[in-house]
């Protein structure tokens, strides 16, 4: 079910957030910074959470990325 979640947005939408839960799982957030859209689209379908003001991947949003 989480991974049908992204084929609901246009795929260069949808490959951006897999990428953004890829950087956030990688710790590159320093390199490459979450765009506030991204982060706030993985928020609401529950794939992130924040903890301690840093965005973590969820089980969900793990599941998404297999």
């Amino acid at each position: 079910m989480a991974d049908r979640a992204l084929a609901n947005f246009d795929l260069e939408k949808a490959i951006a957030l897999r990428w953004a839960m890829r950087d956030i799982v990688a710790n590159r957030l320093k390199l490459t910074p979450l765009r506030q859209d991204d982060l706030q689209t993985l928020l609401e379908l529950g794939f992130v959470e924040m903890r301690d003001g840093v965005p973590v991947v969820t089980a969900d949003g793990l599941a998404a990325l297999e």
